[in-house]
C-alpha cells in the first residue's frame, strides 16, 4: 500500500510550482480542491486524511466525490470539472512515480467532464468603464493609486494576480511606455501603454513613497496590495459610479470583467482575434474565441457579406367571406 501524504506533498510543493511553473494562486486552487477531496475520502473510509492510501482513491470514490459536491455543496458543472481536472493532474503525476497504479490512473483519467451551458461573458460598456475610472478622488494619495490600478487593469487586460504581483521594475515610463507582465505558466508579454495610462501611473509613482515592497501597488501600510484589497477598491468605486450610471447601481463587477471589457475593445479595434490573444496572454487561441460570441459587429459583418436568398413574395387571399372576416 502506498501512503498518499508524500505524493500529494511533492505534487503541490515541487511538481506544480517548480516543474510546471504554476503561480502561487494556481497552486492554492489545486490545494483547496484536494482539501475538499481528502476530507470527503477520509469520511468515507473512516480514517484521517494522512492515513489514506493511494490504492483507496479509485474511480468509484472520485465519482462519488463529484456527485457529492454537486448535490451537497451545490457546485456548478464548471467547478465540478475544475475539481476533476485537479485530480486528473495529480494522477498523471502519480503514474510516473508509481507504475503499479497505471490501471487505477487510467480508470480515473477516463472520467469525462460534464457538459454545461456556456453563457456569454459579462463585460462593461465604455460609458461604465469611464465612470468607474473617474470615481477615485484624485486629490488624495489613495485616490491616485486607485485610478492607476483600475486604469492599468483595464488597459492591460490584466488578471488580478498579474496586477497585484507586478514589480516596479517591470514598468517602463520612458518615451515608449510599456509594462512587462508575467502571466500563467510563467509566460511573459510586453504591453505598450496608452498615454493616459502612463500619465496615471506617473502620478502614482510621484506619491507612492519609499515603500519597502517590490510590488508597484501598495496599501496604506506600505505592503503589497492583496487580491481582496483590489476587489474592495473596485467594489467601492463601482458603487460610487453607480450614482451616475444607473446600470452600475445594482451590479456586481468583478476584476475579471475589466479584463473581458479590454478584450472586446481590442477585438473591435483590431478585428484580429490573434492580437487579442497575444494581448491577454492566452496559451490557446480557442480560449480567446469566446469573445467572438459576444461581439455583435462580427455577426453584422457576416450578415452584410452574405447575399440573402431571393424569395418570391405573394399576398394571402381569403377563399371566402368568413375567413376574410377572421383575418381582419
Amino acid at each position: 500500500m502506498t501512503p498518499i501524504a508524500p505524493l500529494i506533498t511533492e505534487f503541490l510543493r515541487v511538481h506544480l510550482p517548480e516543474e510546471r511553473g504554476f503561480s502561487a494562486n494556481t497552486c492554492e486552487t489545486y490545494a483547496h480542491a484536494f482539501r475538499i477531496f481528502f476530507s470527503f475520502a477520509a469520511k468515507r473510509l473512516g480514517k484521517k486524511p494522512s492515513q489514506i492510501y493511494l490504492e483507496e482513491l479509485d474511480a468509484k470514490i472520485v465519482l462519488e466525490f463529484l456527485s457529492e459536491i454537486e448535490k451537497e455543496r451545490k457546485n456548478s458543472a464548471t467547478t465540478r470539472n475544475a475539481r476533476l481536472a485537479a485530480i486528473k493532474a495529480f494522477m498523471r503525476f502519480v503514474e510516473f512515480k508509481r507504475p503499479i497504479a497505471l490501471h487505477q490512473v487510467a480508470q480515473i483519467s477516463a472520467i469525462s467532464s460534464k457538459r454545461h451551458d456556456r453563457p456569454l461573458i459579462k463585460h462593461l460598456s465604455m460609458e461604465e468603464i469611464n465612470a468607474i475610472l473617474n470615481a477615485p478622488d484624485l486629490s488624495t494619495r489613495l485616490g491616485i493609486r486607485d485610478r492607476a490600478m483600475l486604469h492599468l487593469c483595464f488597459a492591460g487586460g490584466l488578471r488580478v494576480s498579474e496586477l497585484v504581483e507586478l514589480p516596479m521594475d517591470n514598468l517602463s515610463l520612458r518615451q515608449a511606455s510599456s509594462v512587462r507582465i508575467i502571466g500563467k505558466g510563467r509566460r511573459e508579454r510586453c504591453l505598450p501603454l496608452w498615454k493616459s495610462t502612463a500619465k496615471d501611473l506617473t502620478a502614482w509613482l510621484a506619491v507612492r513613497g519609499a515603500a519597502q515592497a517590490m510590488e508597484l501597488f501598495v496599501n496604506a501600510e506600505g505592503t503589497a496590495i492583496t487580491r481582496a484589497g483590489f476587489e474592495y477598491v473596485l467594489d467601492k468605486h463601482v458603487k460610487k459610479a453607480g450614482a451616475k450610471i444607473p446600470s452600475l447601481a445594482s451590479r456586481i463587477v468583478t476584476p475579471h470583467q475589466l479584463r473581458h471589457s479590454c478584450a472586446l475593445v481590442m477585438l473591435q479595434a483590431t478585428r484580429d482575434i490573434r492580437k487579442v490573444s497575444l494581448w491577454l496572454g492566452h496559451a490557446d487561441l480557442r480560449t480567446t474565441e469566446l469573445y467572438l460570441r459576444v461581439d455583435p459587429s462580427e455577426k453584422l459583418e457576416a450578415i452584410e457579406a452574405v447575399v440573402p436568398p431571393a424569395l418570391r413574395r405573394g399576398r394571402f387571399r381569403a377563399p371566402d367571406d368568413l375567413i376574410a372576416s377572421l383575418v381582419q
